[in-house]
């Protein structure tokens, strides 16, 4: 039976505990050790796939198909967990669950309660991600804030759990903040007791702090937040704020919190290899080169919106030794007669993916300052969709294509509904997800980068290039080089005239790691660099 260690919250939400979480495992793999990763998140959506990105972030994809939480995106890109549906539990997950078994008579008519048929079910979830073979730490983050009420059924469910395989198998490790107090030029720790005690009128002491914080804990406040939190002094960890993220496991290595857990847990493990990640950063933060890239989006006000993006940015400039400024432009400031603003001082430009007709005019400007500049582009999914519709209009002739999700009644649907989508009415969990082959042609940009002629991308989108237009759009210059084999959906394009254009229906972020930067991201970044401006 593997290990477990639970990680909650506390004082304020977005304190960083996917992140925290995910370094954990980062130095637990970089010890030998075989970990995986899962989020159990209190609301009651289902999944987060019909959220507004301004609500929750971006969704982020798995191979087979779910929508989960953006923390997902940090465990898979700070280690080699191989995630599923299973890794993202919710309540609304939960208590449909449950329901359903009421409903089918499976509790024998008795009166379905919190505890004990939800702790219970929630522990069975537990369970289940523990059953993966040859496991030896499960980290299990219980999302939201210790003192939120949809999270109690979460905080009594590990309690509970501790007592079912036993104290010496399971931590509990909070992170918590520790405020500055600007005008008093002093570090208070008193929202960190309030938290902890929260958590023991729960029942849960924990055995390991992490303590987020703008500045140096002093041998003397980490002595004050071990008394006062009962807490050994050498589990209570400095979380200082650090950049790149990518910093985070070594400075959690340097507080010692691998080998505390280990400790906790009687764990033993061969010493600390961060040789390759400590390479990586070495990249990241003394590149050789820089350069600016525009990214055009719908959301570009809340970063996490585009999290996967963003650090695909990083990646790509790792695989180049490269330093990527990213502006972010507002789609809708580009609709309008008034230029092209940001766009010209950019050597290369993306436009993001999303969904909704809102900024949709101004994608297409994007795409179309881009063919016509040379400026490399990579549009993704809608980007890439956007890219089509201006090739229409403005190469084909097509002078009022579009796409059916923004006019459903357009004369040149050239972006159509999936076939496998009409008539459906659920908007939760019926795109089209997870992940697909795609066959490359050989001799394009794509080939190029994967080196490779048969990939595995993910997908989320319910429209589609419609391929009653194909013969018209190949004629006029545009390279369809990318599509799945099975039933020729149109997966990737380009422009065979332009120094480097792609769009791919997939989503590539999802797959962009770190130390293995993904070959749409590194060759975008690659051109911006030999065609800088």
């Amino acid at each position: 039976m593997p290990k477990f260690i639970f990680v909650t919250g506390g004082v304020v939400s977005s304190v960083g505990k996917g992140i925290a979480s995910a370094s954990l495992g980062c130095l637990l793999e970089s010890r030998g050790l075989k970990i995986t990763l899962a989020k159990f998140d209190p609301y009651i959506n289902v999944d987060p796939g019909t959220m507004n990105p301004y609500q929750h972030g971006e969704v982020y994809v798995l191979d087979d198909g779910a929508e989960t939480d953006l923390d997902l995106g940090h465990y898979e890109r700070f280690t080699s967990a191989v995630l599923s549906q299973k890794h993202n539990v919710t309540t609304g997950g939960v208590y449909d669950t449950v329901i359903r078994k009421e409903r089918m008579g499976e509790y024998l008519g008795g009166t379905v309660q919190v505890v004990p048929h939800i702790t219970d079910e929630i522990k069975s979830r537990i369970h289940e991600v523990a059953g993966e073979p040859d496991l030896d730490v499960v980290i299990v983050e219980i999302g939201g804030t210790v003192g939120d009420i949809e999270g109690l059924p979460f905080l009594e469910a590990i309690r509970q759990f501790s007592r079912d395989v036993g104290r010496k198998n399971v931590i509990y490790m909070h992170l918590t903040l520790i405020p500055y107090i600007r005008a008093a030029h002093e570090i208070k720790t008193k929202p960190t007791q309030h938290s902890v005690r929260a958590l023991r009128d729960i029942g849960i002491q924990p055995d390991v702090l992490l303590c987020r914080t703008e500045h140096r804990l002093t041998p003397e406040l980490k002595s004050k937040i071990s008394l006062f939190c009962d807490v050994e002094l050498d589990a209570v960890i400095e979380a200082r704020d650090v950049d790149p993220e990518y910093r985070i496991p070594t400075m959690l290595s340097e507080g010692g919190l691998d080998d505390i857990v280990l400790k906790l847990l009687d764990i033993k493990a061969r010493k600390r290899d961060l040789k390759a990640w400590e390479k990586m950063l070495n990249r990241i933060e003394n590149p050789s080169k820089s350069v600016t890239v525009c990214a055009v989006g719908k959301y570009v006000e809340l970063r996490s919106a585009y999290k996967s993006i963003n650090e695909g940015f990083v990646h790509g400039g790792v695989g180049n030794d490269a330093r990527v400024n990213v502006l972010w432009v507002d789609a809708e400031d580009l609709e309008g007669d008034d230029g092209y603003g940001p766009l010209e001082e950019a050597s290369g430009i993306l436009v993001a993916p999303g969904f909704g007709q809102r900024g949709i005019e101004g994608k297409i400007k994007a795409a179309k300052f881009a063919r016509e500049t040379k400026r490399p582009f990579l549009g993704i999914c809608l980007g890439m969709q956007c890219a089509v519709i201006e090739f229409a209009r403005n190469v084909c002739g097509l002078e009022k294509a579009n796409s059916t999700e923004f006019e459903p009644m357009t004369p040149h649907p050239v972006i159509s509904l999936l076939t496998e989508q009409a008539g459906v009415s659920h908007v939760g969990g019926t795109l089209r997800r997870g992940a697909y082959p795609c066959e490359l042609v050989p001799g394009t940009f794509a080939a190029k980068a994967y080196g490779e002629k048969m990939i595995s991308e993910r997908h989320r989108h319910r429209w589609e290039f419609n391929v009653n237009y194909k013969k018209q759009f190949t004629d006029a210059g545009l390279v369809i080089s990318g599509v799945q084999p099975e039933r020729e959906l149109v997966e990737i394009i380009e422009l065979a005239d332009h120094p480097w254009f792609v769009g791919s229906q997939f989503h590539p972020e999802f797959k962009s790691r770190p130390t293995r930067p993904h070959p749409l991201f590194s060759g975008f970044i690659r051109a911006s660099l030999e065609n800088q401006r």
